[in-house]
């Protein structure tokens, strides 16, 4: 059973865009999302104070911290999952991780199959029933690329009303890092 008597702010830079919502139980008190590829990390923080101050409330207000966890852009999910993180410590409140895929499935009924871009003609896909999953996400070779999918961070603070399960919230990867040794010989310490 939800517990919609909760302050939550969500937010989401997973994608291509900084998104936040405050949401009281079933009330958007404030929501903001803005278009980007790159500078999630400088925007977060001040949109969040935005959202806070549209929706009238301070960070001490919060019940909880609600954050998307991918998949997606690696350094996107990982801008805010270690926000959230730090949010939650320092304010002593839960943070709450939700998947990508279950923010998407919000709402759905009946059989439904989430597929997302994973780029080199792969996608990833996870099956739900009802919103629920009734799966595990796959990576998948793909026919097409799917059309590009944001994250509303409203289905995130809503998912994130749930009874806790006391895990802190982790980044999605399902495939390793693009990221590349370097080239060059590691440099020679002298005694």
């Amino acid at each position: 059973m939800p517990h919609d008597d909760l302050l939550i702010l969500a937010f989401d830079t997973s994608a291509a865009q900084c998104a936040a919502a405050l949401v009281y139980g079933d009330m958007v008190l404030a929501e903001k999302s803005e278009a980007m590829t790159k500078g999630q990390a400088e925007r977060l923080f001040p949109l969040l104070e935005e959202v806070l101050v549209e929706g009238g409330k301070r960070w001490a207000d919060l019940d909880r911290i609600a954050v998307c966890t991918g998949p997606g852009n690696f350094t996107g999910v990982r801008i805010s999952v270690s926000a959230a993180r730090g949010l939650a410590l320092s304010l002593d409140i839960p943070a709450v991780g939700i998947s990508a895929f279950e923010a998407l499935a919000f709402g759905s009924e009946g059989n439904t199959s989430v597929v997302l871009d994973a780029r080199r003609g792969q996608v990833y896909r996870q099956d739900f029933r009802d919103g629920l999953a009734i799966g595990v996400p796959e990576r998948e070779i793909a026919d097409g690329v799917p059309e590009a999918q944001t994250v509303d961070p409203v289905a995130v603070a809503t998912l994130a009303m749930r009874p806790l399960d006391g895990v802190k919230p982790a980044p999605v990867y399902l495939r390793p890092a693009d990221a590349a040794l370097p080239s060059d010989p590691p440099p020679v310490i002298l005694p």
